[in-house]
């Protein structure tokens, strides 16, 4: 009996007067209830990235002889059985293959990105050392996008299931990650505006965010659909949208790791999709496949409201496989299979620019993509004969155009700090950067 009482001595059970012993209930933590901010401030903390809400719950030290009630034996086998759905984090990481840091960069390069009024200088002595071919990806590459954190990396998504991570001017090794987080191609892949994260996704049906430094995944946000493009809300940073082979748009909280907005109104897979400047639209393309296609090719959300303000923003029969707003004007540019770039309002009733359009470049077909420069002064886009097209973007007309691959140029983008540096990516699978 002694050493009964010096073994379950230390629990909490109580004994009566009466030699009745008596079990107290555990008490387990309350999940917190996740809080959702408005969508249209701007959050003034870092983005909560968990990989698992179950996380939340205390851990108690399991001591050497310590006794557990049923009651609290079935709480903690209840917690155990309970898998978090929407994200699921991969526990192997990707190879780290070079730095990504800043100092292994030449001096007048990293002098130019560091000191922005002596970019336009800089950059006239050294076009030779800017221009660089990045090799590495098996198949070919969707998409490319610059960090605009840390402007000497730049991110490529490929169809060999592998998101790229690139010092570009780096003096060693210019391929710093290979995320191999995807079980499938990756489709789209774009920087997180608070550092080094990338978030990403593919035919996998999920979108995944990864963090860069360590090269590991720390949130799985799984789809019942293939996701084809990714973009991260303009005020709000813990919030992203998705959209995909099903039709459906969806805005997820990154801090829940749930959808907060859904859209739906036809099951065409979404092409592209783009928040206006002020973050109160949504502006998607998707690949109609019924006879009158003028009709929800292009279609204008509105976002708190979860419904379509215009479905036949574009009367051509031509699907568009990318969309890009201006930085500062209400207008947005649609790249169409017709082979042009057509201009339309943000406003209502966001009608077409008839009068002009940039033309000169081919699309066949191709999931060519446009963009704007960060000033909007200029457009550029990839064509599907492997040229870089530069054209003005107040009179349309056709400044340069750069040969850059024997096959399609897919995706091009410019540099966020100098802005006569794009980089590109083409179908045969190579990455490149070069002068415009």
């Amino acid at each position: 009996m002694d050493l009964l009482c010096k073994v379950y001595g230390g629990t909490s059970d109580e004994e009566d007067d009466n030699g009745r012993i008596h079990l107290q209930r555990p008490i387990l933590p309350q999940p917190k209830r996740a809080k959702f901010e408005n969508f249209h401030q701007v959050s003034n903390h870092l983005p909560l990235y968990k990989s698992n809400p179950s996380a939340n719950l205390p851990e108690q030290a399991s001591l050497p002889g310590r006794y557990i009630s049923k009651r609290e034996r079935a709480a903690m086998a209840l917690v155990e059985k309970v898998p978090d759905l929407s994200t699921t984090v991969s526990p192997n990481s990707s190879p780290v293959l070079g730095s990504i840091l800043d100092s292994v960069l030449p001096h007048n390069i990293l002098s130019a990105l560091r000191d922005q009024t002596k970019v336009y200088g800089n950059m006239i002595h050294m076009p030779e050392r800017l221009s660089v071919v990045l090799d590495g990806h098996k198949r070919s590459v969707n998409a490319v996008q610059w960090s605009t954190s840390h402007v000497h990396l730049l991110a490529s998504a490929g169809m060999d299931q592998t998101v790229c991570i690139w010092n570009v001017w780096s003096r060693d090794q210019k391929k710093a990650r290979v995320l191999n987080c995807h079980h499938a191609a990756v489709k789209d892949v774009k920087w997180s505006p608070y550092g080094l994260f990338v978030l990403s996704c593919g035919y996998d049906c999920t979108s995944r965010l990864i963090d860069v430094e360590k090269g590991t995944e720390t949130q799985v946000f799984n789809e019942d659909q293939v996701v084809g493009v990714v973009k991260f809300h303009p005020d709000n940073y813990n919030l992203f949208l998705s959209g995909g082979s099903k039709g459906h748009l969806k805005i997820w909280d990154i801090r829940a790791g749930k959808v907060v907005h859904q859209y739906v109104r036809n099951p065409d897979p979404i092409l592209d999709a783009e928040f206006t400047v002020d973050a109160k639209r949504i502006i998607s393309s998707s690949d109609t496949s019924k006879s009158n296609i003028s009709e929800n090719s292009i279609m204008v959300w509105d976002v708190s409201r979860e419904i379509p303000l215009s479905n036949q923003v574009y009367g051509e029969a031509y699907t568009c496989p990318s969309i890009r707003c201006h930085p500062s004007d209400p207008k947005f540019i649609a790249q169409s299979n017709g082979n042009y770039i057509a201009i339309f309002s943000t406003k209502p009733p966001f009608g077409l620019d008839k009068y002009r359009r940039y033309g000169g470049h081919s699309v066949s077909g191709f999931p060519i993509k446009c963009n704007f420069s960060l000033d909007g002064e200029k457009v550029i886009s990839g064509s599907s004969d492997g040229y870089i097209y530069v054209y003005d973007s107040n009179t349309c007309k056709l400044i340069r155009k750069i040969k850059a691959y024997n096959e399609a140029c897919i995706d091009v983008v410019f540099h966020p700090v100098m802005s006569n540096v794009v980089a590109s990516c083409s179908w045969s699978g190579q990455v490149s950067v070069a002068l415009t």
